[in-house]
Parts: structure tokens; sequence; C-alpha cells
């Protein structure tokens, strides 16, 4: 039976962006790539001939596009794009290693280019697994030009969403001073023994403006206690994350 003809609800195409690719078989992700059959047979009939042929997905994975010619069906382009698929999941594999938060100064790096530039408050998290490379980077709330909310509970779970072993946070004080307020210095605190009872690594809270960053440690209980550093013109780094 050819794909056209079954009902839409059982249709690779149609399964795929109603409940997403991990419901899909081999075949049928195979399926989606060759796009066509050949003489009566279905695409996810050819596709399952090509798995066979090659023997498991994995050697398929490994084939010169060459042998995948040799299938009743496969041609130039359908050999070639199924050899470009595998290919960019190779690369994707094997891409640059992530960026790596070892320091506060590598925390500044990952967050600054989300919080630098805005007119409003914004706070960043940075999630890192065990080794400290950057799973997530993403801004969890935005307020206005003084103040921005502090959910503890949203942070925790957004690093626990993320399989997450560290993270730290920042956020912007677009009127540019580095001087944390009783409440930055509060949840900075409560966050830490938050991640504490859920056996998370909490790594640093940051106050960022447009040109300098400054350190709020868990136990700060006053401008002598914070960690003051110097601006920095450019960042080294940052994390696509």
């Amino acid at each position: 039976m050819r794909v056209k003809d079954l009902p839409a609800r059982e249709r690779p195409r149609e399964r795929l962006m109603s409940t997403g690719a991990a419901a899909l078989a081999d075949r049928e992700l195979l399926a989606l790539l060759l796009g066509s059959g050949h003489r009566g047979s279905s695409a996810m009939d050819l596709a399952a001939e090509l798995i066979d042929h090659c023997g498991d997905l994995q050697e398929l994975a490994r084939s010169d596009p060459h042998r995948l010619l040799t299938v009743p069906g496969i041609g130039l382009a359908k050999a070639a794009r199924v050899a470009a698929a595998f290919h960019l999941v190779r690369r994707a594999e094997a891409g640059p290693e992530r960026t790596r938060i070892t320091s506060t100064s590598d925390l500044a790096d990952v967050t600054s280019p989300l919080l630098r530039g805005h007119s409003r408050e914004r706070l960043a998290v940075a999630v890192c697994d065990t080794r400290g490379a950057v799973l997530r980077r993403t801004v969890l709330t935005e307020g206005g030009a003084d103040h921005t909310a502090f959910p503890i509970r949203d942070i925790i779970t957004a690093v626990l969403a993320a399989g997450g072993a560290s993270f730290g946070v920042a956020h912007n004080h677009p009127g540019g001073s580095l001087t944390p307020s009783d409440c930055d210095l509060a949840a900075t605190t409560r966050l830490a023994q938050a991640a504490e009872t859920v056996g998370l690594r909490f790594l640093d809270h940051l106050v960022i403006t447009d040109t300098a960053w400054r350190r709020i440690p868990p136990d700060a209980d006053g401008e002598g206690h914070a960690d003051l550093r110097a601006p920095k013109p450019t960042l080294s780094r940052t994390s696509k994350a």
C-alpha cells in the first residue's frame, strides 16, 4: 500500500508532526528521507529493503552511497540524500566541545550576551553537566527597569529538566549599578539552599552591567562581602547551548 493511501493518522509525516520523531520506527524515518518508493512498493517498503540490504541501521549509516545504489529503487538522489543525512548526524556529534564553566569569569562570559544591552532586568540561567560543560543557557524571566522575578522553584525545575548537575545564574542592572539589592542577597542564599536540598551544585550568582560584573556570594551580608571584578572589554567565548 502506498503511504498516501494510508489514513492520515498513520502516515509517517503526519505522525512525526503530531507526536514527534521518537514515535516513528526506523523504516518510517528513513521513508521520510527517501520521499517515494518504486514499482508498486511504498517508501516504507523501500526503506525496509534498504535497511535489510545493509544489515541494520548502524551499517546503513556507515555505508558508502555507491553501495546504496545497488538496491532497486535507490537512485543517485535517494542515495545522496540518505548519505548526507547520516553525515550531518556525525558532524553534529563531533561538533566543537561545549563551553565549560570552571570559574566565575566563565559564568560571566556565558551569561553576559543574554543580559547586556537590555533596558529591562533579566534573569539568565546556565546549566552544566558534571564536568562543567554547558548544557543550556536561557533567559528565565524578564521584568522592569529595576526588577525581575527570581523564582527559586522554576530555576531548580529548569536545571533538573535539562539534566544538569550544576548551574549558575546572573541578572542585569540596566541602570549600571553593580550593588546587589537586599532581595538579590536573600535570593542568592535561598537558591543555594534549594540547590543543596535536591543535590545540585550552585556555582554563582552575578550582577551584570554593560561594562562589568559582580559576584554575589550565598553568604553575602553586605557591601564588603561581595567580590567586585573589573570590566572586561570583550567576552572570550559564548555557549550555543
